[in-house]
């Protein structure tokens, strides 16, 4: 190999050197075209960790000597590659199934208890686990946060990236087009500066960003795969965001109406009431709403019969102080929204109205009481409270008590027990027990208006001695013992239950997901490349076009496009026509012979091509006899 690079040389040194030349050129070309690949993407090249000698240590293995600045660079690359965040992705998810199966104390605290009593043994467990508090736990705030620093610090990099790639222009063609995936090549008659302002023109119709370098036009398409990447990445994090936003800054409460009555947003007016840690309850939009009327209507016969179909919630409603009267029907899933505020109808039932009277017939209280379902058909169940007014045949103040059962439709005495037998109120049924004493109301703890407390009241006994109990049709009354009063079951009313939610990030989660699915479409989908044409003149005059595609992936439509692209340039460089080959002049014998025995070359085949090892073709003149020695 010496001698070949230091010496004029003889044919076998000259061709040692072309071979190792173009082994080497090959290399750099193979080189080139990947790093025009890699250029193709903006994903943050992953470093190595820097290895010392290991001379250090003695062990001379190369064991790497980061310290702790090369740890920190270390697991700072791993936490913003993009597998990490995939992972912590998929562990976010996985997080989020207990919150969806186990009962949640920030949403219902009474199933909460009713879980822990049912299970003594998984309680504990679940206990430590924080799996009753899934959400705000430490290991769900932990992933959360990793993830959303994790995302932060990818995209950071990778838009830095994209920016620059936009504001430089595509590189330069490499030098030899024919390695590239899709390739095509023709030779033509039109000058190659007219030919590469064909092609200007042709790239910029295809929206190509396209510019001349050297002898060759470069042109790239397809940014925006890279910006529906950095957009899903983007989006991802404007969803924690508004996830974090909606659960430190939501409020949402409940609230029982009856018809003709009504309900003002504030916070003495909510059943129940739960918000964020951050929220301010000087925020409640100023809001109010009347429930005119509850429609609830079912199917009456068939295999479907008391399947509900229509539920509706007839409201009259204010915004502001002294906004005018509207109306407005609030169904499921269509809630009536005011200021950001959505009220929603979950719930309905019915609420018997009784009259109360003491024993000299005076009216001690006239109410619809909701009652509280137990199954599908709307059987009821609740008690019925008079706290105050209330005096007994003696003149001493006393309070009463009354459970009561309701079925909206009875099917009669004697057909089984009192359970509804359809949702509509066809055939209503009240049953009440009475008692008599203290409620428990005066002590200050909370109480379920729903349920009777009878451990301080006594009950009111029938003429058998046995608890006072009947039932009662619309219009028909129960008296109490010893003239003690009664209480009448004038009708029946409907009730609604309304949730009333402010959750300020829906809106932002909602932007964030449609963002999401528009930039992963766009990476999936659109395919980033370039395109590369050469134009240049031949030893004969001719000018040889080239073009070439390079796409970030393979793609069957990238030859397409390219062919899609020829056949355009085509038109303003056709193909050449074959000029004819010249005809070979006769070879005298005489001559031929003369030239063989002197051993020089003869003229008329100078024009003669030579083959891909460099020798010449020999002339059938010149073919040795057959049977001779080689």
């Amino acid at each position: 190999m010496s001698k070949a690079n230091s010496s004029t040389g003889t044919g076998i040194d000259a061709g040692t050197r072309t071979d190792t030349d173009t082994g080497a050129d090959e290399r750099a070309q193979r080189r080139a075209d990947r790093a025009a690949g890699e250029q193709l993407s903006t994903a943050p090249r992953e470093e190595g960790p820097e290895s010392g000698s290991g001379t250090g240590s003695g062990s001379g293995t190369g064991v790497p000597a980061m310290g702790v600045i090369g740890w920190v660079r270390w697991f700072w690359r791993q936490l913003t590659s993009m597998r990490v965040a995939l992972i912590l992705l998929f562990l976010l998810s996985l997080g989020a199934i207990p919150g969806s199966l186990i009962p949640q104390t920030s949403v219902d605290d009474f199933k909460v208890q009713e879980f822990k009593d049912q299970h003594t043994t998984l309680t504990p467990i679940y206990e430590k686990l924080q799996l009753f508090d899934v959400y705000s736990s430490v290991w769900f705030s932990a992933i959360y946060i990793l993830l959303f620093v994790s995302l932060i610090g990818c995209i950071v990099p990778r838009t830095g990236q994209f920016v620059g790639q936009l504001r430089s222009r595509p590189p330069g063609a490499p030098r030899r087009l024919t390695r590239l995936p899709a390739y095509t090549t023709w030779r033509t008659d039109a000058d190659p500066e007219r030919v590469r302002e064909a092609a200007l023109g042709v790239l910029g119709k295809r929206r190509f960003r396209a510019h001349t370098v050297g002898d060759a036009v470069a042109a790239e398409k397809g940014y925006l795969r890279e910006a529906g990447n950095l957009v899903f990445h983007v989006a991802l994090i404007v969803m924690l965001v508004a996830f974090a936003t909606g659960q430190l800054f939501k409020s949402e409460g409940g609230k029982l109406v009856v018809e003709g009555d009504g309900f003002a947003n504030t916070l003495t007016q909510y059943d129940d009431f739960k918000s964020g840690s951050l929220y301010d309850s000087d925020t409640l939009a100023p809001f109010s709403f009347v429930l005119d009327k509850f429609v609830g209507t079912y199917e009456e016969s068939g295999p479907q019969r008391g399947t509900p179909r229509t539920f509706e919630a007839r409201v009259t409603y204010n915004e502001g102080a002294d906004g005018p009267d509207r109306k407005a029907v609030i169904r499921v899933n269509e809630p009536l929204v005011v200021d950001g505020t959505k009220v929603y109808l979950i719930a309905h039932g019915y609420a018997p109205v009784v009259t109360v009277r003491d024993s000299k017939g005076k009216v001690v209280s006239r109410n619809a009481v909701p009652l509280l379902p137990i199954d599908n058909n709307i059987t009821s169940t609740g008690a019925i409270k008079v706290m105050d007014g209330y005096r007994d045949r003696h003149g001493e103040k006393t309070q009463l008590g009354f459970k009561a059962f309701f079925v909206p439709t009875f099917a009669g005495h004697g057909k089984g027990e009192m359970f509804s037998q359809f949702p509509g109120a066809e055939y209503p049924v009240l049953a009440l027990s009475a008692y008599h004493g203290s409620l428990g109301v005066d002590s200050g703890l909370p109480q379920n208006v729903y349920q009777l407390d009878t451990s301080k009241m006594e009950e009111f006994k029938d003429e058998n001695g046995e608890l006072l109990k009947k039932m009662l049709r619309p219009g028909e009354k129960l008296d109490l013992s010893d003239g003690e009063g009664s209480i009448t079951f004038e009708g029946i009313e409907e009730w609604a239950s309304f949730q009333i939610s402010q959750q300020p990030g829906n809106g932002l989660a909602l932007g964030g997901a449609i963002a999401a699915i528009a930039g992963l479409a766009a990476s999936l989908f659109i395919q980033r490349r370039r395109v590369w044409v050469r134009a240049v003149r031949g030893a004969d005059g001719v000018t040889v076009v080239e073009m070439a595609g390079l796409g970030r992936s393979e793609s069957a439509k990238l030859p397409e496009e390219l062919g899609d692209l020829a056949s355009a340039l085509l038109s303003t460089a056709p193909v050449a026509q074959e000029r004819p080959e010249k005809p070979e002049k006769p070879v005298e014998p005489a001559a031929s012979d003369a030239s063989a025995s002197s051993g020089v070359p003869d003229a008329t085949h100078e024009d003669d091509a030579t083959n891909e090892a460099g020798s010449r073709p020999v002339h059938p003149a010149e073919a040795p006899a057959e049977g001779a020695e080689k």
